[in-house]
């Protein structure tokens, strides 16, 4: 059974940190499945304003991400920082449970949570600092493996979080679980995760945070990530679409929507490990435009579902291309910034950032024209326009 166990899961760091970023995902998945629920059905907000709220929120979490990815570069230390976006966390979740008003849903979404969701980049920056010098197929390999645990935290989270409130009127007790999950989250950084002392691993050359973001717009760079970006903005539309259209069109419950997407994420766990072994016979670019080519189809098929069992049936595509997309774009992104893992990390925020801001146009434009089964298929066109816009760039490079 220990051969099944890569020998690069034993080192500390790894292990604490894969548990911290499940943590981290037991927030999200306690809560991300129902929060447009939360926001437009139970508070009342437009869907205009749940657009500019998301897009919004994107963009402080990428800036404090590259602010934070950069100072930690220079110190070479990222514990400290891990600890206080954990407490923004905590303080984010509790609000809205607490005082369910529009206000504080939106000042919680707006500057909390995305302080909070820093953690995401800092954790794949402390453990990409840690594999510094390994060969490049364990690097992707503790990439897929920590990504998996936020998927794995998906499997059952949303599945016990819907069956658990399907009789409630109300969706906001997820909010208080996911604080729960911060405080554990703070806790394993706390007390388990290694210290550093900060000087070994501090980059040699120091950029002013104005220089890092320059190095991040920089063309070779922005070009790739924004190609990306579309790519990974098809996650976010269906995120924001799925539970509307599961307890919409498809005549579905709040409980469908905790079970499917327990079975898309146990799924993504599954496949994150077959994708990772595939990059092993191909390169990234070919597995990623494979993965969103089977997206794209689960998005459109999904613009089509008129009954719960049709969501259920395309779980099966919904998880492999999903776990594509989330996991076979950390190493690339990473890699276009090699020397700095905190920076280089960071442009898996820029990417969220940018992603999330293209879906919530998306999402505004598709639920102006049409309704969300229409906003699936607009969202599907998205990610072939981003797949098509890589393989140019990819092109041009080998050129």
């Amino acid at each position: 059974m220990t051969r099944l166990l890569p020998d690069v899961f034993r080192n500390p760091t790894i292990r604490v940190s894969m548990l911290a970023i499940f943590a981290f995902g037991f927030a999200g998945a306690a809560t991300s499945p129902y929060q447009s629920v939360v926001g437009i059905r139970e508070l009342g907000l437009s869907n205009g304003l749940y657009s500019a709220l998301i897009f919004c929120a994107a963009a402080v979490n990428v800036i404090v991400s590259i602010l934070l990815g950069n100072l930690a570069d220079r110190l070479g230390e990222y514990r400290t920082m891990m600890l206080s976006v954990a407490v923004f966390g905590i303080l984010g979740y509790g609000a809205i449970y607490v005082i369910p008003t529009q206000v504080t849903f939106v000042v919680s979404a707006l500057l909390l949570l995305p302080i909070y969701g820093s953690m995401n980049s800092l954790l794949f920056a402390n453990v990409r600092a840690t594999t510094k010098g390994m060969p490049r197929n364990d690097v992707a390999t503790v990439n897929s493996g920590v990504r998996a645990m936020i998927s794995l935290s998906w499997v059952l989270v949303p599945g016990i979080t819907g069956a658990l409130l399907s009789r409630s009127s109300t969706m906001l007790p997820a909010y208080l679980f996911a604080g729960l999950a911060c405080v554990v989250c703070l806790a394993l950084i706390a007390v388990f995760l290694p210290r550093q002392s900060g000087t070994d691993k501090a980059a040699t050359r120091h950029l002013s945070h104005l220089a890092a973001l320059g190095e991040v717009v920089s063309p070779p760079v922005f070009f790739r990530v924004i190609a990306v970006a579309l790519i990974s903005s098809t996650l976010h539309v269906n995120g924001a679409i799925l539970p509307l259209i599961v307890t919409g069109a498809a005549h579905g419950t709040v409980a469908d929507i905790g079970i499917i997407v327990g079975i898309v994420a146990l799924l993504e766990v599954v496949f994150i490990v077959v994708w990772g072994r595939a990059q092993r016979v191909m390169s990234h670019v070919t597995a990623l435009a494979i993965g969103t080519m089977i997206y794209v189809a689960y998005l459109l098929m999904l613009g089509f579902a008129s009954a719960p069992w049709h969501v259920y049936a395309l779980t099966v595509v919904s998880g492999i291309g999903a776990a594509a997309l989330i996991s076979i774009p950390i190493t690339y992104l990473q890699d276009l910034i090699a020397e700095r893992p905190g920076l280089g990390s960071a442009l898996i925020s820029v990417n969220i950032f940018l992603s999330a801001g293209l879906s919530a146009l998306l999402f505004a434009i598709g639920t102006g024209i049409s309704n969300y089964s229409g906003t699936a298929v607009i969202g599907a066109v998205a990610g072939m326009c981003g797949l098509g816009l890589m393989l140019f760039f990819e092109r041009r490079k080998r050129r």
